[in-house]
């Protein structure tokens, strides 16, 4: 039972600011203006939701009517799938290649040359063309795709590009330009284990459709978060300290399982979805705290192996704890594979790679490494 490693990488001290941050309207602000000029938008056309998949519902809905599909790589998230459904689309998975996670862009193009046979081109209320679904680009761990093959593939079938940022945030692509600049929208997550961790909250920056063009302005959330999801926010870095504490000891997971039942943490995949809720002030200021200095390295690393279980269990009597792995079940968390519904026939690569991946969370320092790497080196199944 462990949920995105109990906020390993909190410090002693960024626990005691999770407590007792203090935040106001200007925070917000800051964090919005902050924003817009990292991702090239206007700050009315920035918002900031409660939860990431908040965030990206808004980026669809605002460049799709109902309807339209939505392409994931398959490697993905369940609060992405159900952003997507929230907004009224329609999740179309595409395979991924062994090499970086990413898209393969063959199999990719020809679904878009097929939606753009099958659907034909609708008009929105401004009397414009709608795209004719969009493609999210969500550069998987940390790993920058190849955005000049995905623009040149979203422009031909007329397509719009997300950007995706939980991974990403403060990288670039390999032609040099930010991630989080380049498409139609941009969203992020604020969750846990994301570049930019405050437990919850998201972003969206539009820089096309509603509220991105001539004088509309992007609706801002109104509603502050429930006590108790507030409560649960500022708590759970030190809920999650107490649970490293007990793991020496082998009781952490009644510990979790008793603040599971109370109610007093969630499973990470189990955050609420509704626009209409806005981030908290205090934890817009520690965003832009860590917007600032966000990491140059992806977030996690990751190695193809034969026989997990058995390396798992090899890495545990060597002490690491390796087993919350993204993505285990091609749509993770595996609780919810059913409801992903997931098509394995025609996502091959996908499927197998999901048997086989392990990565490397960043809450183990660099120094600690070596030994893990020896372990997984010996069942590793090199890249194609």
């Amino acid at each position: 039972m462990v949920f995105l490693g109990q906020a390993s990488n909190y410090s002693a001290g960024r626990v005691l600011r999770q407590l007792f941050a203090m935040g106001y309207r200007r925070d917000s602000e800051r964090l919005r203006l902050a924003l817009a000029e990292k991702y090239n938008a206007g700050a009315e056309n920035v918002a900031l939701y409660h939860t990431g998949r908040s965030a990206l519902t808004v980026a669809f809905r605002s460049l799709l009517p109902e309807g339209g599909v939505v392409f994931l790589p398959g490697l993905t998230c369940i609060a992405v799938v159900r952003a997507v459904e929230a907004a009224g689309c329609q999740v179309e998975y595409a395979d991924i290649t062994r090499a970086d996670l990413q898209y393969n862009y063959e199999k990719l193009e020809r679904k878009c040359l097929e939606i753009s046979r099958e659907r034909p081109k609708s008009i929105d209320k401004n009397k414009q063309v709608c795209y004719n679904g969009i493609i999210v680009a969500q550069n998987t761990l940390g790993l920058p795709l190849d955005v000049q093959k995905l623009q040149q593939i979203a422009q031909k079938y007329h397509f719009a590009i997300v950007e995706d940022l939980a991974h990403c945030a403060g990288r670039f692509y390999p032609d040099g330009r930010e991630i989080g600049t380049v498409g139609q929208a941009t969203a992020l997550s604020f969750g846990k284990g994301k570049a930019i961790d405050t437990i919850e909250g998201g972003a969206v920056i539009l820089r096309e459709g509603d509220g991105a063009s001539g004088n509309a302005k992007l609706e801002q959330p109104m509603k502050q978060p429930k006590l108790s999801d507030r409560l649960r926010d500022r708590w759970y870095p030190l809920f999650g300290a107490i649970a490293r504490d007990l793991a020496h000891v082998k009781l952490e997971r009644y510990w979790l399982g008793l603040l599971l039942k109370l109610h007093w943490i969630k499973r990470s995949a189990d955050a609420g979805l509704d626009t209409n809720v806005r981030l908290t002030h205090w934890q817009a200021k520690l965003a832009l705290e860590q917007l600032s200095k966000l990491p140059k390295t992806p977030l996690r690393e990751f190695a193809l192996v034969e026989r997990r279980d058995k390396v798992l269990a090899e890495l545990q009597k060597n002490g690491y704890r390796l087993e919350e792995i993204w993505y285990d079940t091609p749509v993770s968390p595996a609780r919810y594979a059913k409801e992903a519904d997931f098509p394995t026939k025609t996502c091959p690569e996908t499927a197998k790679i999901a048997k086989q991946i392990i990565n490397l969370p960043t809450w183990y320092p660099e120094s600690k490494l070596t030994r893990a790497r020896e372990i997984i080196q010996k069942y590793e199944v090199k890249h194609d």
